[in-house]
This record gives C-alpha cells, sequence and structure tokens, in this order.
C-alpha cells in the first residue's frame, strides 16, 4: 500500500528506492482530463526534477498550446507517489501539474491546477476549510468492443456474456444467466459473473492507498459495474479518480475484457453516471448537519441552490459529451429535472439518509457522469456551491415525489437539464462570472472548452449520418 504520509521531495525519493523502483512514470492531464505520461530511469528522479520539472512538446495535447509555443513543463507532486501495479519493471508513479517554462508559472489551461486554485479559493473565503468529494463513477465491462467509421459506412457492436441480447446465441454451451435490460441490480452469482473481477479492481485499489467502500453490479445489461471508493479532498479525490480509472481498465484487460466509462453505450438500458457526493468541514467540524429540511444546515441549503441554479452551465463539465445526453433521458433513472429531495433518486440532488450522525450530512449531485473531467467538474460544482453560499441563494421547497410519473402540467414547472451538449455549451457562454471568482478559472480556460467541444464534438456529430438515420429515412 502507497504511504500516503510523503509530503517532502525527500520523502518521495525514499519512498521510491525503499520500493526497489527502477523507473519513474510522470502522468499528468490533457485539458479534457486524460492521462499523458512520459518514463523516465529513476536515476533521474532528484530535487531538480520535482523543482525545475521536465520538458515536453504540448502542441499535440488536445486543447492545449499551439506549436509556435508548444513547450511545456511538467513537475511531480511528491505528495501523489506511488508504486504503478501494472508494470511488469517496478515502476513509481506521480501525478504532474504542468507548467509553462518561460514564466515559470503554473499552466492556467492544466485541469489539476484550476482544482489546487477552488481549494485555495474555498479557504480565501473563509467560508469552510475543506470541501469533500465522492464520485461513484459506474462503468461497463464488456466481452468485445468494435466499431468502426469511414465516409461511406458506419457501425459500433458490443458484446457480453451477460447481455440481454446473448440469450439466443450460440455460446458454445450457452449457459444463459443473462440479464435482462435493467434487471442487473445486485444479483448474486451465476448472474453476477463479475464479481470476482471487481473483487480484484477493488484489491487493486487498496494496494494502491484508495479505500474501497462497496462494489456490486449495476442495473444495466451487458456487464455494469460500480465500486465505491472513501471520498477525500478536492484535488486528492480528483487525483483517486484518474488511479480508478486507471486500474479498473488495467485489471480488465488482464483478464481479456475492456472496459468504458462511456455514460450510455447500450441502447435502450441505464447509463453510467457519476452521482457526485459534496460537504463542507471546517476542521473537524461538518457545516452541512443542521435543523432545516433533511438534516442539513443553512449553508448546505444556501450550497444545493447555487449548484440548482447554475446546473444548466455546470453541465458543460459534469456532462461533457454528446452521449451524455443519451444518458439524460426519463425513464432510466437518470435525473433530468432540477429540483433537490431527501432520499429520492428522481431528483438531481439528493440528501443521503443512511446515517443520521452530523459527519454523514452531505449533498448527492446525480446528474454528472464519468465521461467528466473530474478536476473540472469538482472545482465547478465548489465554485457553483460558494456562489449560493455567497448570496445566500434560496432553493426554493423539495420535490419530494417520484418526479419520473408526475402530471404533465406538474412536470413542466419544474427546471430541466440542457437537452444537449450545445444548449449546455450555450448556458455555460452566458453563465460562467461564479466559475472566475479568485481566478480559479480563467475566461481563455472558458474559451477554450465551449470552442474545443464545438468544434469537436457537436460539428463532427452534426456532419456525420449514422445507421439510425438510414433506417429512418433511406425509404422515404
Amino acid at each position: 500500500m502507497s504511504d500516503h504520509s510523503i509530503n517532502s521531495i525527500k520523502a518521495a525519493i525514499d519512498f521510491a528506492g525503499k520500493n526497489d523502483a527502477v523507473m519513474v512514470d510522470l502522468k499528468f492531464l490533457d485539458f479534457l482530463g486524460t492521462w499523458q505520461h512520459l518514463t523516465i530511469p529513476v536515476e533521474r528522479l532528484d530535487k531538480d526534477l520535482f523543482e525545475e520539472g521536465m520538458g515536453f512538446d504540448g502542441s499535440s495535447l488536445r486543447g492545449w498550446q499551439p506549436i509556435h509555443a508548444s513547450d511545456m513543463q511538467v513537475r511531480p507532486d511528491p505528495s501523489t507517489a506511488r508504486m504503478d501495479p501494472f508494470t511488469r519493471h517496478r515502476t513509481v508513479s506521480f501525478v504532474c501539474n504542468v507548467f509553462d517554462p518561460i514564466t515559470g508559472k503554473p499552466y492556467s489551461r492544466d485541469p489539476r491546477y484550476i482544482a489546487q486554485k477552488a481549494e485555495q479559493y474555498l479557504e480565501q473565503t473563509g467560508i469552510a476549510d475543506t470541501a469533500y468529494f465522492g464520485p461513484e463513477a459506474e462503468f461497463f465491462i464488456f466481452d468485445d468492443i468494435r466499431y468502426e467509421l469511414r465516409s461511406n459506412s458506419s457501425f459500433y457492436r458490443i458484446d457480453s456474456v451477460e447481455g440481454a441480447w446473448n440469450t439466443g446465441s450460440d455460446e458454445g454451451p450457452n449457459l444463459g444467466y443473462k440479464h435482462a435490460h435493467k434487471g442487473g441490480y445486485f444479483p448474486v452469482p451465476p448472474h453476477d459473473s463479475q464479481a470476482d473481477l471487481r473483487t480484484e479492481m477493488a484489491l487493486t485499489l487498496q494496494e494502491a492507498g484508495i479505500p474501497v467502500d462497496v462494489h456490486h453490479h449495476e442495473v444495466a445489461s451487458g456487464g455494469q459495474g460500480e465500486i465505491g471508493i472513501r471520498f477525500d479532498t478536492l484535488v486528492t479525490m480528483a487525483d483517486k479518480l484518474q488511479w480508478f480509472k486507471y486500474i479498473v481498465k488495467n485489471v480488465a484487460r488482464r483478464h481479456g475484457k475492456t472496459v468504458t466509462f462511456m455514460p450510455k453505450p447500450i441502447h435502450g438500458d441505464n447509463g453510467s453516471g457519476m452521482h457526485c457526493h459534496i460537504s463542507l468541514w471546517n476542521g473537524d467540524n461538518p457545516l452541512f448537519a443542521g435543523e432545516q429540511y433533511a438534516g442539513l444546515s443553512e449553508m448546505a441549503l444556501h450550497f444545493m441552490a447555487g449548484i440548482l441554479h447554475h446546473a444548466p452551465s455546470l453541465i458543460a463539465f459534469t456532462n461533457p459529451t454528446t452521449n451524455s445526453f443519451k444518458r439524460l433521458v426519463p425513464g432510466f433513472e437518470a435525473p433530468v429535472k432540477l429540483a433537490y429531495s431527501s432520499r429520492n433518486r428522481s431528483a438531481a440532488i439528493r440528501i443521503p439518509t443512511y446515517a443520521s450522525s452530523p459527519a454523514a450530512r452531505r449533498l448527492e449531485f446525480r446528474t454528472p457522469d464519468p465521461s467528466a473531467n473530474g478536476y473540472l467538474a469538482f472545482a465547478a460544482l465548489l465554485m457553483a456551491g460558494l456562489d449560493g453560499i455567497q448570496r445566500q441563494l434560496d432553493p426554493g421547497d423539495p420535490l419530494d415525489k417520484d418526479i419520473y410519473n408526475l402530471p404533465p402540467e406538474q412536470l413542466a414547472e419544474v427546471p430541466s437539464a440542457p437537452a444537449n451538449l450545445e444548449q449546455a455549451l450555450q448556458c455555460l457562454a452566458e453563465d460562467h462570472e461564479y466559475l472566475l471568482q479568485g481566478d480559479v478559472f480563467t475566461e481563455d480556460v472558458i474559451e477554450t472548452w465551449i470552442d474545443y467541444k464545438l468544434e469537436n464534438d457537436i460539428e463532427p456529430t452534426r456532419l456525420q449520418p449514422t445507421p439510425l438515420e438510414f433506417s429512418l429515412y433511406f425509404d422515404i
């Protein structure tokens, strides 16, 4: 298990030595939140590496520097030292921050730097000293995935031994135990054929110093699962989310399977969400516990109001793909109505009631999905909630009903999430002043995010014919 008492350059170097590391892996993020890495011999792990960094070409990374200003620099964070569980040769891994080598300052589009600034801003406000986040990143484990995009053809084909579509397949032999659509929640083996695989994922997470709370099969057919990891502070949790995805994918690959965090890979079944549990603390004092609705404090209600008020623009970060909005539709447990309620999973914000302890008081924002860049999503959620506290926003009355089955006239009165990514980006363009406070996000970051998504997500989906369109329109 990793030593999380590492708090200095010397301790990080000693950690590598004690674990007989022969290589050093430097992991850093592109703008969208995907890990990149450089690997160097352990002999290069010295004080200069941490303080002066290592250069790389940033021009080929999504959303980053143009080629005429492509020199960038990574500096490892010594507190993030972990032994990589998948490399053949013993490798110590660090999460890095990105710097501009000319100015020597952190790079403004580095998502980790934005998240760090959000934590600093929280302290500057005097509202709290710590924000805790607990994301629940659901995923699918598939046995096969094929897709192709050409000028004259396109297709995708998913397969899973658990898939409802395989009840009649010749599997030599077919042993049954397929999950019906929406029928995968909490079954025991042999229906849950992935229990041991998820256990291996959980044990690998724990060996990497990431505590696990629970794992189980999720609702959808075709191998949907969830592994719950313990909440942590904003930046540390975003680091852990990167490790979570890395470990889950690599354990699956070790067994000849593949994992996707794509929000909606299977039509007609539940998609994968990333419900985010959030609370604010001062030292050992939980600030969201009180005497208001569902045991919440006034501060928690204002924080919740900030998220609901800014949700249409927040969703550009928490649900950042065109596929995200194929999940955000009624009927599949993905909340599209911007309301709050105790215990109620049809509301965008749920107040969990499993425990009555003040320390357990938190909000669960259920709209996000695991395609999100955790650093940007968590930072944006914190900034929205702080804006709600600072402006004393009112969340209105709770909606303690099954929102999915409200009469149409009542449903129309409840605000909705944007219907697609383009709408969410437009909302972000119109409502982002709250993100600029404390220079946490910048106008450049907002503009680059919107422009990148319009050019690389919206425009291609507009231009490419789909198999569904041929089914609908070929014979007109």
